[in-house]
């Protein structure tokens, strides 16, 4: 399944109405635990309100439309991809981003919180199996070998993460596989002259892998 905006939408997240005051807003944020929430009038968009906004404007006590101006307009297309959407809540560091249809009319909202949890289900992460990272200059990455690799000796690869160092030419594949057992691969990658760095295949020390890389998809995304 292609993973698009509108497939994205999460099921706990509601809207405000403009003529509501900024206190209705905040507690709808606390509820859902956002730090945004989308101000709608019969599902015609108007904008998207923040805490933030909300208190540097006073609007606590006064209907949020007297400031709608102020507003961002920021949204997604229903049929944009889950990583065009990843993008868009980085950089306007949203922690909802609502979702517009052909018409332009709202049909829900992204949280954070459910992306981080499909991009979890999008890798396997979730999936019973091995980890090996993989250490070599940038130059010298071939998925396709690797794969090759795995694949010649009884192995499929679920999913791949890159981590380039920061100012160098040094880059870690990790691979998530399909089995606990990696005897064969790390033996074949090392026939390859390939650098083994490290080796997962506990259970309780791939959970803790995987949520280092959730931590730092929540750095990423900068909220």
């Amino acid at each position: 399944m292609i993973l698009i905006a509108e497939k994205l939408i999460s099921d706990g997240i509601a809207s405000v109405y403009s003529t509501e005051k900024g206190q209705k807003a905040l507690n709808r944020m606390d509820v859902f635990r956002v730090s945004h929430i989308p101000v709608v009038n019969d599902n015609r968009y108007l904008g998207l309100v923040s805490d933030k906004l909300i208190y540097d404007l006073n609007l606590t006590e006064i209907p949020l439309e007297t400031q709608i101006d102020k507003f961002e307009t920021t949204h997604a297309h229903k049929e944009q991809h889950i990583f065009e959407v990843a993008i868009l809540m980085y950089k306007l560091k949203l922690s909802v981003l609502p979702v517009l249809d052909d018409d332009h009319y709202y049909i829900g909202a992204i949280t954070l919180y459910d992306l981080a949890r499909r991009f979890a289900k999008l890798f396997s992460l979730q999936e019973i199996g091995g980890v090996v990272v993989l250490e070599m200059n940038t130059n010298n990455y071939s998925l396709t070998e690797i794969s090759q690799l795995a694949e010649s000796n009884g192995y499929r690869i679920l999913s791949v993460f890159l981590d380039r160092k920061p100012g160098t030419q040094i880059l870690d594949v990790i691979l998530k596989l399909d089995k606990d057992d990696l005897s064969a691969l790390i033996q074949a990658f090392m026939r390859y002259n390939y650098t083994v760095k490290a080796v997962y295949f506990d259970q309780s020390i791939i959970s803790d892998l995987y949520m280092d890389r959730y931590d730092q998809f929540m750095k990423f995304m900068n909220l």
